[in-house]
């Protein structure tokens, strides 16, 4: 049996044994925040136990090491509508250590690439147009300093309401320790 097949399998019990009925709750954060956070597997289910988040708490929003790198684009978008139209009066980001974006290097990325498929005629096209694949497959030095610039970039956010606090955090990603990097109240 397939992974597909296992998943709509166990999920017709799922529905049929109306195990949903726990999880019910409305598209409103219930603790006001909206969490930026890695798409790490490790933080799946640590992640919100260790901050005491439920089913409806939090508006969560995961990618590649909590990162927002273009000010404009879908994942900054996500968070301001979790503000203006889902009522999230705080944001949270929350990176995590041992993150993959700290190690990760384009030029190996690139080859990777080449490995499986995508030809050097696409690399060219897409480099000609304009799009600098080495500088937008960059990680960052350190998960502190991740956090720090992602935080950065959303409290200086012009459509980011000033009222608004944009903490910083990173997540001990085995036990679940949160260290705080911003405090968005204090500054």
């Amino acid at each position: 049996m397939s992974q597909l097949q296992s998943i709509l399998e166990y999920n017709r019990t799922f529905v049929a044994n109306k195990d949903y009925e726990a999880y019910i709750t409305d598209k409103f954060p219930e603790k006001k925040m909206v969490i930026v956070t890695c798409m790490d597997t490790r933080l799946v289910e640590l992640l919100p136990r260790a901050m005491n988040l439920r089913n409806g708490d939090a508006k969560i929003i995961k990618n590649a090491g909590a990162v927002i790198s273009q000010p404009f684009g879908s994942v900054m978008r996500s968070l301001l509508v979790a503000i203006y139209e889902l009522k999230a009066q705080e944001v949270y980001i929350i990176g995590h250590t041992g993150c993959g974006m700290a190690a990760l290097n384009s030029e190996r990325m690139i080859d990777s690439m080449k490995e499986r498929g995508i030809s050097q005629d696409v690399l060219s096209t897409l480099e000609n147009s304009g799009i600098k694949l080495r500088k937008w497959l960059r990680g960052f030095n350190n998960e502190k300093e991740g956090v720090i610039h992602t935080v950065e970039i959303v409290k200086n956010h012009p459509l980011l309401p000033p009222q608004v606090p944009v903490h910083g955090m990173l997540i001990d990603s085995t036990t679940g320790e949160l260290e705080l990097v911003v405090d968005g109240y204090n500054s």
